[in-house]
């Protein structure tokens, strides 16, 4: 019996048994994550409006603290928010459709024969691809050009009035009382932490806060420099329906990385079928110049350490809230993604994260600094040992 008590013992307790133990775990966690991202797909409807609310109510924390200070009644500091938002949005919709409904068919259209002048060229080419490869990428790529998703669909909503209708209705709903009674809400949730735990709530709670109030601010300062720059770009070339690129790419910029890029080639594609080659060039010119400026010079000033995400993070991040939701998870997969490495940026303290995301020490002065930790914790660890000792 003890024997086999042992040779079981060693069985788990190998490496093969350690690494099984682990596989075990992260499957266990990766199902959880599933399914817990299938109920809020399936619940769309009250998760997506109450994730923007919160963004939003982030955003407004500065406004409400303001008023709170000046002894104003939260629910008036709230309702002048939820007006000026609800303002904002329904005057850029207006703004987009009143301006590029009659526009955006000839959009398209320019669009897609620059797409056909370019796979003509590359058939050209020695050394092109397959023409068959060729035809059936052209013809997915002009079919998203041409439909209502990349149309009329995409900007004035005309395929999803109630969704979107829908959608706003219950995100101004719960952005309201969060920014009226989202103290005592927090507080209520918070109750039955005490010490370590409340403290560590708090700090996630204020790093939340910056988190997404940072990013929408600085999204949308970016993503006005982004539409300015590119504009007096196209002006200055004289490429023609500048107005509709300038609010796609505006419209765009708040995806990062791809939403540029999506936008740089419209523009590009537009300007090769009205003014040529060189114009073009110039185009995908202008676009570089100001997108690098914008993610060099302007986010890091705006954002500062509020999100620091790698790009390539940042691409994956997309791509999966685009199959989770579509554009909108797009658009809230980043701040979502940042705020919860914010969490663990903020774990154990303000600027200290959780042990396991601490940088480890390995350059050239890392036998300093791994000593002069050692050190530190000895020196903690002493005063603890002598009071066991004298105890």
């Amino acid at each position: 019996m003890r024997y086999q008590a042992s040779h079981l013992n060693r069985l788990w307790s190998g490496g093969f048994a350690r690494a099984a133990t682990r596989s075990a775990q992260i499957l266990l966690v990766a199902a959880v994550v599933v399914l817990l991202v299938w109920l809020l797909s399936r619940l769309s409807i009250v998760t997506v409006p109450f994730v923007l609310a919160l963004i939003f109510a982030a955003a407004f924390e500065p406004w409400m603290e303001w008023t709170r200070r000046r002894g104003l009644p939260s629910a008036i500091g709230a309702a002048v928010a939820l007006v000026f938002l609800l303002v904002v949005i329904v005057g850029s919709l207006l703004f987009v459709v009143g301006s590029v409904s009659h526009e955006w068919s000839e959009l398209a259209i320019k669009a897609q024969q620059g797409l056909e002048r370019i796979l003509a060229w590359l058939q050209a080419l020695p050394f092109s691809p397959d023409t068959r490869q060729l035809n059936e990428l052209g013809e997915q790529i002009s079919g998203f050009i041409t439909s209502a998703e990349f149309g009329s669909g995409a900007l004035g909503g005309v395929g999803a009035i109630t969704e979107i209708a829908t959608c706003v209705g219950m995100m101004a709903i719960i952005l309201f009382f969060v920014l009226k009674d989202g103290p005592q809400m927090w507080e209520f949730l918070v109750r039955p932490l005490e010490g370590t735990a409340y403290d560590r709530v708090e700090r996630i709670r204020r790093k939340t806060i910056n988190v997404f109030g940072g990013y929408i601010s600085s999204t949308a300062a970016a993503a006005l420099f982004d539409a300015v720059g590119v504009f007096i770009g196209l002006l200055i070339l004289q490429v023609p329906l500048a107005v509709p690129i300038v609010i796609l790419t505006f419209l765009l910029a708040f995806i990062p990385i791809v939403g540029a890029v999506t936008a740089g080639a419209v523009a590009a594609l537009v300007a090769l079928v009205s003014n040529g080659p060189l114009t073009a060039a110039l185009v995908v010119l202008v676009v570089i110049v100001v997108n690098q400026v914008e993610s060099n010079v302007l986010k890091p000033i705006l954002m500062g350490r509020t999100v620091s995400l790698h790009a390539l993070v940042v691409l994956m991040v997309i791509a999966a809230g685009t199959a989770v939701g579509g554009i909108v998870g797009a658009l809230i997969a980043v701040p979502l993604t940042a705020a919860a490495w914010g969490v663990v940026q903020a774990w154990d303290g303000d600027e200290l994260a959780g042990r396991w995301a601490r940088p480890k020490g390995r350059g050239p002065d890392a036998g300093a600094s791994g000593e002069t930790g050692a050190r530190a914790e000895s020196a903690d660890a002493r005063p603890a040992t002598h009071a066991v000792a004298s105890g």
